[in-house]
This record gives structure tokens, C-alpha cells and sequence, in this order.
């Protein structure tokens, strides 16, 4: 799991608390560690691989992936499933060579591999999970500004030198200040450890706090854009906004089921940590609180790859495609444009504009036929492959503007 504790065991002479939890049935916690990392991995790759039938939604057309939000989803199960490989690596050699630990717990101890392996897998798993953390909150920030702004240029160069840069750099101060002056003599005491945790705990607690404000204010502006296109709020736009509303709470609430526990389990760690005696019978049962948050951390923490992607995409199936071919010949066939509903009439549907780039030149457009804005913006379905938020141009604009060119062809035949 991605637990700042994990990386103060490295040092020979940790604190209590660390002690305490870390050498509490070590054998079960790296086999449960194991077995979750293992299991949302193997799910989370199938999940993104590509699929022989195409998860788009009915009247859609396939167009290219766009740039900006589809990769930042792409790019957060890309370090989520690195953070889980670097957890199956570390639990394995763990288990597999349990003299590992004991060497490292001895403090005139020659060889230095044990520990250098101990702080390279735990500064690899803090270092995507950190970096899944900042790409979530930019998930966050772009959707907000696209929505808001109708921005039509991607700002993903930025986005990767903010969530490397900023992952990188706290990851290695943090251990700098940790195994200062070296690994096998680190300084002691709660005052010397804290700059860590606020390192590994402060993008986390970024999108638990920031997050939910972004995607409120852009729920809210997409329901004054759907109001806005007409004057009116129809049921069509209500759904496109629940499913917004659906899809942001998803996410938070994988988020919050993965990480939670992690700052319970760490205050919890930190009043022990504060008491002269942590074994004294009055702390009893805070120390079983914080033994069962410490496991539920080792089973949930790598169980975010495989949760994120259901909650970006849906259970997209195992019929896994493999073919370069065919997936180039899917990125262009055509799909029905109309399916009947529960109403017996045909759902809102029409040409899907990509919202990086596309946007600006559609606006203009419309305005330069004295249409009023008709873009409704939909969250898509699970398992989709396409963008999350797309701008979709009714269907009563499409007929219109092919009425309007029947009409000129016609005009067009008569002079003739």
C-alpha cells in the first residue's frame, strides 16, 4: 500500500508507532497486500485494453479520442496500475524472502541492500500514487474549464510538468528529510518526520477538498448551459446533467473509499506516537483501531486501479482485441444515430463534437446563423472509448441545416 509508515520501517531505528504496525502479522499483510495489488491489476489492464465490440454510445459518431480529459482518465489508470505493480514487487520479495525484513530491522546491519530496496520500492509506489492524485485533481481543474470556458486549446503539457514536477519533487524532499543523515542512522522524533507525511498527504488531501468544489461549480455551469439553450429544461437535459452529477460522484467516492482510511489510520498512528507508553492497557483500543485501519489500507490502496477504472468507464467486458487492424477500422465505421426509448420516441441525438478545439469554431457557427446555442453536455456511458465530456449539436439543428441546404439545391436547379 502507499503508506508514508512503510517508508520509516527503511530506517533501523523507527519510531514506536511504526513498530507497532508494521511487525503485526507481517506475513497476512503482505498476502493480503499482494493479493488485492495482484487482482486490480490484472482487472484494471483489462479494463483499458481495447475490446472487439465498441463501448460508444448510441448516436454517436466515432471520431478520434480527444486530447485532453480522455488521456488524463488514460494517464491516471496508467500510474494507479504502476503504483499496484510496485506493491505486487515489494510484497513478493517480502514474502518470498522474509530474512529481508530482519536485516533491515538490524542496526549495525553491513549490508546495505535490504534497505536500498526498501526505500526504491516505497519512493516508486508514494511516487505514481502521488502523481495519480495530482492528475485527478487536473481532472478536475479541465473539466471545469471546459465546461466553463469552452477552452479549445488542450493544456495537457501543462498538466504533465504540474503533476510530474510537483509528484517528483515532493516525493524527493520528503525522503531527503526522512533518511537524513542516512538510511541506516535516521534521526529520530515526530518534528523530523512530519515534512514526509505533509509531503506524501498533502496532494491527497488536495482532491478531497478541491475536487468536490470543481465538480460542483461545473455541474452548476453545465446546468446553466443546458438552460441557457433555449429558455427552457427539458428531460433530456436533466438526464444529461444526472449523469454528470453520477459520474463525478463516482470517482469521488472510489477516491474516498481508497484513501480515507489512510489519514484515520495516520492520526490515529500519530496520537500513539505522541503517548510515553503506547502499550499501556488505556490505549487498547486505539491501538486495535488503528491495527484494522492499517490492513483495510493494505487492502483498499491498491484496489484503486481497478475502481477507477469503473468509475471512468464501466465493466467494458473481457472480449479483449488485440488487432491493430481492426481497431483502425472501428475509428471509422458508422453507428446507428437513433434508438427507441422507454417513451417510444427517439433520444436527442447528432454529430459529436471533440470539445478540444471544436468547440470555438461550432459557437461561431451557430451564432453566424442566428441559431441559438444548442450544445448539450452529456457525460457518456460506461465504457465508453471516447472523451468523458463531449459537446454533442442537436438533431433539430442538424435537420434544419439539412433542410436549409435542400432547399439552396433546389433553388440552385430551378436558375439552371
Amino acid at each position: 500500500m502507499a503508506s508514508p509508515r512503510l517508508e520509516t520501517f527503511c530506517c533501523p531505528n523507527r519510531d514506536a508507532a511504526t513498530e507497532f504496525v508494521v511487525t503485526f502479522q507481517p506475513v497476512l499483510f503482505g498476502a493480503l497486500s499482494l493479493g488485492s495489488a495482484a487482482l486490480s491489476l490484472l482487472l484494471a489492464v483489462l479494463q483499458i485494453l481495447p475490446k472487439r465490440k465498441g463501448y460508444r454510445r448510441l448516436g454517436q459518431y466515432p471520431l478520434p479520442r480527444p486530447a485532453s480529459s480522455s488521456r488524463i482518465l488514460f494517464i491516471i489508470s496508467i500510474c494507479d496500475i504502476l503504483g499496484c505493480a510496485g506493491i505486487v514487487v515489494r510484497s513478493s520479495v517480502w514474502l518470498g524472502l522474509p530474512t529481508t525484513i530482519d536485516q533491515i530491522s538490524e542496526a549495525n546491519n553491513t549490508d546495505v541492500w535490504p534497505e536500498v530496496f526498501c526505500v526504491s520500492s516505497a519512493m516508486w509506489i508514494q511516487l505514481f500514487f502521488s502523481a495519480s492524485f495530482w492528475w485527478t485533481f487536473c481532472y478536475a481543474v479541465d473539466v471545469f474549464l471546459v465546461v466553463k470556458t469552452s477552452a479549445g486549446i488542450s493544456t495537457i503539457i501543462l498538466y504533465h510538468m504540474i503533476t510530474w514536477g510537483l509528484a517528483a519533487l515532493l516525493c524527493a524532499e520528503g525522503v531527503a528529510m526522512l533518511y537524513y543523515p542516512s538510511i541506516s542512522d535516521c534521526e529520530q522524533g515526530l518534528q523530523h518526520a512530519v515534512p514526509h507525511y505533509v509531503t506524501t498527504y498533502a496532494p491527497m488531501l488536495l482532491v478531497l477538498v478541491a475536487n468536490p468544489v470543481f465538480f460542483s461549480r461545473t455541474v452548476s455551469a453545465v446546468t446553466s448551459l443546458l438552460k441557457g439553450r433555449q429558455g427552457i429544461y427539458t428531460e433530456n437535459e436533466r438526464r444529461l446533467a444526472n449523469e454528470i452529477k453520477i459520474r463525478f460522484f463516482k470517482i469521488m467516492l472510489v477516491f474516498s473509499i481508497c484513501w480515507v482510511p489512510n489519514i484515520i489510520n495516520e492520526s490515529l498512528l500519530f496520537y500513539l506516537e505522541m503517548q510515553p507508553d503506547i502499550n499501556d492497557s488505556g490505549f487498547r483500543n486505539v491501538r486495535n483501531a488503528a491495527l484494522i485501519t492499517w490492513f483495510i489500507m493494505g487492502i483498499l490502496n491498491p484496489m484503486q486501479a481497478f475502481l477507477n477504472t469503473l468509475a471512468f468507464h464501466g465493466w467494458t467486458g473481457f472480449d479483449v482485441d488485440l488487432s491493430l487492424k481492426r481497431r483502425r477500422e472501428l475509428a471509422w465505421d458508422s453507428v446507428s444515430t437513433s434508438a427507441p426509448n422507454a417513451a417510444g420516441h427517439n433520444p436527442m441525438v447528432g454529430t459529436t463534437l471533440l470539445y478540444q478545439s471544436h468547440v470555438q469554431e461550432a459557437k461561431k457557427n451557430l451564432m453566424g446563423n442566428g441559431q441559438n446555442q444548442s450544445d448539450a453536455i452529456s457525460v457518456l456511458s460506461e465504457g465508453s472509448e471516447s472523451s468523458t465530456v463531449e459537446i454533442h449539436i442537436s438533431s433539430e439543428l442538424r435537420d434544419y441545416e439539412d433542410v436549409d441546404a435542400d432547399g439552396e439545391s433546389l433553388e440552385n436547379s430551378e436558375r439552371q
